[in-house]
């Protein structure tokens, strides 16, 4: 056997190197199969909960059915779970490419196996107890002790999924390739959709009894906000009607019409900074309380206005037309005295626009509201409500602006502070610009009903880090009435230039709240006229006035600017009378993402 060039020990280290290598490299082979069979498992098992979770959405009505799938849902998720959580592939976490890959699976799998075990199995167990039905009222009662028993798991459900969205919100995408960064992506959207949905099922737990009478009678005023006349918050407030709550049961009391209530020479309440900009209105007509950007405010005037007409309040809710529609999905069709049959397609249109050229005289269109919140609620409260449509068209309802509450007692409002429900003023975050853009009615009339607005956002200037940015908002406006509006169109749609505004003319006030620490920067009107202004709680507001023709569009064009890390950007927008249009326009810097827009 010829000699090596090696000498004898040179000889013997190589052949344990030989050994160490060829073991390490038989250990790499194993942990790479170990790793792609678990990896493969996972895969399956991720697959196979995905594949379970919408059937156990759409079985919600049956909430032990709902859990028994759970149990099965969940079985799969903790096998995800144990597959990416062995020290295999702990290990393999630390090597380069590869690592960041295995551990944003295992991330993934963790966050997965957090909700579905420590958020929808505990809600479901207790839940199963009486049935999704138990949400709803039955012969004009909701059993409080319902939500009593989901407080405790609700409350620990909702820290759960705050815990597991942050989770996979801190994943460092940078490293990752396309097809996990994407699926991280869109299962964060998912968990914070999880994790509104769990908080809100908390809070409510926590706060309806007491707002029902379960502690003792409370009586809230009902607000339907005409998002035909346009106010900030959506429309005017026509009408008020107590609705006293006494250990779950619910009752109407009589209505109160604005038009029967006096204006008063100045403001009921304090109005503060919102006094710059509108006046005492806001505080001296009912129809005006929504004008102000806080319905904390709005709130407050209107029990005010109400105990000054004989009426004391503990609460507040508000809601529009759109919002009734929703309601309508889940109750079927009401049929009013008067023949009219009010769906969940036609409500809106018929309760801002078809009311006033059917009924003219504005006695009779009091009569037909009163009538249309009689129906609708008795139809909510008599116990014949698909409670799966119930509970989606309170929270489309809530997420689009359109459903608002309040309440007097410091405890209640705690708990809803930080909520859409609670309606306070746009602010921003740490990682959201947001604007407020609102339109109030100059007319005297329900000509807004025919008023298009286009808002849109983008912005400019984006970078890594700090940067100068721009956010750009354009705001357009259309009057889409016809062209003989003046005289085909009643007087109480045109306005009849009672406020100076000839007859098919719409005459809109927008006020557009800019984002704290941006500084305006180019910012001009179609119409060349120059903006009025305040400052209101130490942000500043823009004002402008358009008088629309028929047919005639008009818009703005405002920039801001701010050195900032800030990549996203919203608009919150007055919601209008069209059900499409959402009141929340988003932009962002992510050159994935794209600008949306309010059409």
């Amino acid at each position: 056997m010829p000699e090596t060039f090696f000498p004898p020990a040179a000889r013997t280290a190589g052949r344990v190197v030989v050994w160490v290598l060829g073991l390490a490299l038989l250990l790499l082979v194993f942990a790479i199969g170990w790793l792609g069979v678990r990896g493969y498992l996972a895969y399956w098992h991720l697959s196979a909960a995905q594949q379970k979770a919408p059937a156990i959405a759409k079985d919600i009505d049956n909430l032990s059915a709902a859990r028994a799938a759970l149990d099965d849902l969940a079985e799969d998720t903790s096998n995800a779970r144990s597959l990416t959580s062995d020290p295999i592939w702990q290990g393999a976490e630390g090597v380069p490419w590869i690592g960041p890959q295995l551990a944003a699976v295992a991330d993934v799998a963790g966050a997965v196996d957090d909700v579905v075990d420590g958020t929808a199995r505990p809600i479901a167990s207790v839940a199963g107890g009486f049935g999704v039905t138990a949400f709803v009222p039955v012969d004009g009662r909701i059993d409080t002790a319902v939500f009593s028993a989901l407080a405790d798991p609700a409350a620990k459900a909702a820290k759960v999924a705050a815990s597991a969205r942050d989770d996979v919100a801190s994943i460092d995408r940078t490293p990752l390739v396309t097809p996990i960064a994407d699926a991280v992506d869109k299962l964060g959207g998912l968990l914070s959709e999880v994790a509104s949905g769990t908080d809100a099922l908390a809070r409510a737990s926590a706060l309806l009894p007491s707002m029902l009478g379960a502690d003792g009678p409370r009586t809230h005023l009902l607000l339907v906000q005409n998002n035909s006349e346009w106010r900030t918050l959506g429309g005017i407030v026509g009408s008020m009607t107590p609705i006293v709550a006494k250990d779950g049961a619910l009752a109407l009391g009589e209505q109160i019409q604005a038009r029967g209530i006096p204006s008063y020479p100045d403001s009921v309440l304090d109005l503060g900074d919102y006094r710059t900009i509108y006046n005492a209105k806001p505080g001296r007509f009912l129809q005006n309380i929504t004008q102000v950007p806080d319905f904390r405010l709005t709130s407050q005037l209107a029990t005010e206005f109400a105990k000054r007409n004989g009426v004391t309040a503990d609460g507040v809710m508000s809601i529009d037309p759109v919002a009734l529609s929703y309601l309508l999905e889940a109750t079927g069709p009401v049929t009013l005295p008067t023949g009219d049959v009010l769906t969940s397609e036609n409500a809106a249109g018929f309760l801002l626009n078809e009311v006033y050229i059917r009924y003219p005289d504005a006695d009779q269109q009091d009569l037909v509201f009163s009538a249309a919140a009689g129906a609708v609620f008795t139809a909510l409260t008599k116990g014949d409500v698909n409670p799966g449509a119930l509970i989606t068209a309170l929270g489309r309802a809530g997420s689009e602006h359109r459903l608002y509450l309040w309440s007097a007692k410091k405890a209640d409002e705690a708990v809803l502070a930080g909520t859409t429900l609670a309606g306070e003023p746009v602010q921003s975050t740490a990682d959201t610009a947001r604007l407020g853009v609102y339109f109030n009615d100059g007319t005297g009339s329900k000509m807004d009903y025919y008023v298009t607005p286009d808002v849109q956002l983008s912005w400019s200037g984006c970078g890594t880090g700090a940067t100068p940015r721009t956010l750009s908002l354009q705001v357009t406006l259309t009057n889409t009435v016809p062209a003989d509006a003046a005289t085909s169109l009643p007087e109480y749609i045109t306005g009849s230039g009672v406020y100076g505004v000839p007859e098919g003319i719409a005459r809109v006030v927008g006020e557009v709240y800019l984002p704290a620490g941006f500084a305006i920067g180019p910012s001009t009107t179609s119409t060349g006229a120059g903006f009025g202004g305040a400052m209101i709680d130490g942000r500043q507001v823009l004002s402008y006035t358009f008088d629309l023709k028929p047919g005639e569009t008009e818009s703005v064009s405002i920039d801001v600017v701010a050195d900032t890390d800030i990549r996203k950007a919203e608009a919150w927008v007055t919601p209008t009378a069209d059900a499409s249009r959402s009141p929340i326009v988003d932009a962002s810097c992510d050159p994935t993402g794209s600008d949306l827009s309010l059409r």
